[in-house]
């Protein structure tokens, strides 16, 4: 069976052309449909997803918010916790009291006892009072303080003063003994946690307990009778 193709070249022409016109029209609609898709969910997402998010968040906010607040006791638990933070600082910045008892070993003279010792480590002050089987040992232990020295680590050749302002503010004397009172301030230095100290004594004065008496011997003892003798 033969066929003939009649229609002339120009309809043919605009057979192709509104193929392709409707070819294009439907994937010009697919796009525009498809557009208008991702526009829509970007106005859900926008408009009422993000909206319900941050209203959600608003109120989690206000929810823990009142959680805190209704805590008790919530302003000192911060304070507490800030005050945590600097344990470590003030305590790299404390000083070593036990150091002290040492010292007093080194420059107290022998025959000489502490009734009562106050330490000020804020003001970097010292209180003894105590007693002596005479005013001449009284003496020699305010000399022993106004010249002690002290080193740091192995440097030797830098001596500094340990005490600064001794005082012999008061004393007094029986038939047996005689008591007083010292004040003096110290160089913080000496009690310093990050620093190794040691105590010089003056070498012509060989009478410091830790010289002459056994380590068993008192160091502090009962404040004596101040009765002075007439």
């Amino acid at each position: 069976m033969l066929q003939f193709n009649l229609l002339p070249d120009v309809k043919l022409d605009f057979i192709k052309a509104r193929r392709t016109k409707n070819m294009v029209l439907a994937i010009a609609s697919i796009a525009a449909v498809v557009s208008l898709v991702v526009l829509v969910l970007l106005v859900l997402v926008v408009d009422v997803l993000q909206k319900k998010h941050l209203s959600d968040v608003n109120k989690d906010i206000k929810s823990y918010t009142s959680q805190l607040q209704g805590t008790k006791d919530l302003t000192k638990i911060l304070t507490i916790q800030n005050q945590l933070k600097s344990l470590p600082v003030l305590d790299s910045q404390k000083p070593v009291t036990s150091r002290l008892f040492g010292y007093l070993g080194q420059i107290v003279p022998a025959q000489v006892d502490i009734s009562n010792l106050q330490v000020d480590f804020v003001k970097h002050t010292l209180q003894i009072d105590g007693s002596a089987d005479s005013l001449d040992r009284i003496n020699t232990f305010v000399d022993t303080l106004k010249f002690t020295t002290y080193s740091i680590g192995n440097n030797s050749n830098v001596n500094n003063s340990a005490f600064a302002g001794v005082v012999l503010t008061s004393f007094s004397r029986t038939q047996t003994a005689a008591t007083y009172s010292i004040n003096l301030s110290f160089d913080p230095t000496i009690f310093d946690n990050s620093q190794t100290v040691s105590l010089t004594v003056p070498a012509n004065k060989i009478t410091t307990r830790s010289q002459t008496d056994q380590p068993s011997a008192a160091l502090f003892t009962a404040q004596p009778n101040k009765t002075p003798v007439p």
